[in-house]
């Protein structure tokens, strides 16, 4: 307890610090790491541009050296602790080939790390990113209808299929909707995005998500998640329930002051999981690398409910050509 205790001072203080002004380089770092990381991360983020846009033109159109692409390669290394288990630490490694020109309406994708295979909603809430760190062996290559329609007017839909490179090859499709409303022209927005698959391997998957939220102020904005997801694999409907309070310290620093609770319902309801987490998210260099500090107080089901405290210290950085600068 007394470790995350002192986590939980040592985020606070971070948030403090982030409160100051900015330095002109924008960044933490210093001076011999800038020196180190500055060309690495210019020939990787040229490569994967590169990369991109050569396979791109070569399925598509010259259009492929102008277009706007989401092409992006993400490297992560990440420690966690729970209080009675064992330190854990983790390398992670996600991309993204986008593919605009391919064909009109139609996008070819290439992707490691799809959303189907992130695992129990409990996994996703306690991770920090979409990624899982297995492996790459969940490669995607497959073709996205691009969807027409307007999100605040009309549902957006979009179709997909194609292939996971391991051997056997395993066939998959996918549907996805998106829909988001303005209520009654006010401040409160609800956004829907909802997802059904199919893997040859795996079978069906399903997935929906709620999302209720308004800003409180300038740099303060209140949500309501609700998430509901089912496996063939697994057999049991999970649901989670988040209320998040997220803060922009300013363009560099976030703060997240989150409660959840995850369940599942199957014959009857259970309550797996409740927790207090307090998330800081800093731009530590130039908008490419990323600090993260989570302390988080649990309340597990196995436990007897006694709560359990846990921290979370991730550092990731990306390459692409245009990163937003700091969400949560």
């Amino acid at each position: 307890m007394k470790k995350a205790l002192i986590a939980l001072t040592a985020c606070l203080s971070l948030a403090a610090h982030a409160d100051t002004p900015m330095t002109e380089d924008d960044s933490d770092l210093p001076e011999w790491a800038v020196k180190r990381i500055g060309p690495f991360h210019a020939t990787m983020t040229d490569w994967v541009d590169t990369t991109s846009r050569s396979i791109d033109g070569f399925f598509g159109t010259t259009d492929a050296l102008t277009v706007d692409s989401d092409s992006y390669l993400r490297l992560s290394q990440e420690f966690a602790w729970k209080e009675g288990e064992a330190f854990d630490q983790d390398f992670g490694a996600r991309f993204r080939l986008d593919l605009p020109t391919t064909e009109e309406r139609l996008r070819l994708i290439i992707e490691s790390e799809p959303d189907e295979t992130r695992g129990t909603l409990g996994e996703q809430e306690s991770a920090l990113t979409d990624d899982r760190v297995d492996s790459i062996g969940d490669v995607l290559v497959g073709l996205r209808t691009m969807g027409e329609g307007d999100r605040t007017r009309e549902w957006n839909t979009e179709l997909g299929g194609g292939v996971k490179l391991r051997l056997p090859l395993e066939t998959y499709a996918r549907i996805t909707s998106e829909r988001l409303w303005t209520l009654d022209d006010g401040p409160w927005q609800l956004h829907s995005d909802n997802r059904f698959s199919w893997f040859n391997d795996d079978g069906y998957s399903a997935r929906t998500r709620w999302d209720l939220g308004r800003p409180v102020d300038e740099k303060r904005h209140l949500r309501f998640i609700s998430n509901v997801q089912w496996r063939e694999t697994e057999d049991t409907l999970e649901f989670s329930q988040a209320a998040e309070l997220n803060q922009r310290i300013n363009n560099r620093s976030v703060l997240r002051y989150s409660a959840v609770v995850l369940g599942e319902s199957l014959s009857h309801t259970t309550i797996e999981d409740s927790y207090l987490q307090l998330r800081f998210r800093r731009d530590i260099h130039k908008g490419f690398t990323f600090l993260d500090v989570a302390p988080a107080l649990h309340f597990p089901r196995e436990a007897d409910r006694d709560p359990r405290w846990a921290l979370t210290l991730r550092v990731e950085m990306y390459f692409r050509r245009f990163i937003d600068r700091v969400t949560l």
